[in-house]
């Protein structure tokens, strides 16, 4: 599944890409060499974070799951044990 930025999202991710490349590399990013970086860490690195983020998202719902039972469970015919205990 290809991640997909909105325009408002491109435009922040492209501010960020080239401020953090003339801070950090002192190197100016045009636009077009901006979104290229862009296009190519959604294509070939996001996924890697992405797919970390599902495992995570399905690690923590089985752990809920297999709690379940014991967190949401109301025994049945409560009235009925209690009178044939007395």
């Amino acid at each position: 599944m290809p991640i997909e930025l909105n325009a408002e999202e491109t435009a922040d991710a492209l501010h960020s890409i080239k401020k953090f490349a003339a801070e950090q590399l002192d190197e100016d990013l045009g636009d077009l060499r901006a979104k290229l970086l862009l296009d190519y860490i959604l294509k070939e690195i996001a996924p890697l974070a992405y797919n970390h983020g599902v495992a995570d998202a399905e690690s923590f719902l089985r752990r809920q799951l297999e709690e379940l039972p014991a967190t949401c469970f109301e025994p049945p015919f409560g009235h009925s044990t209690e009178r044939k205990r007395r």
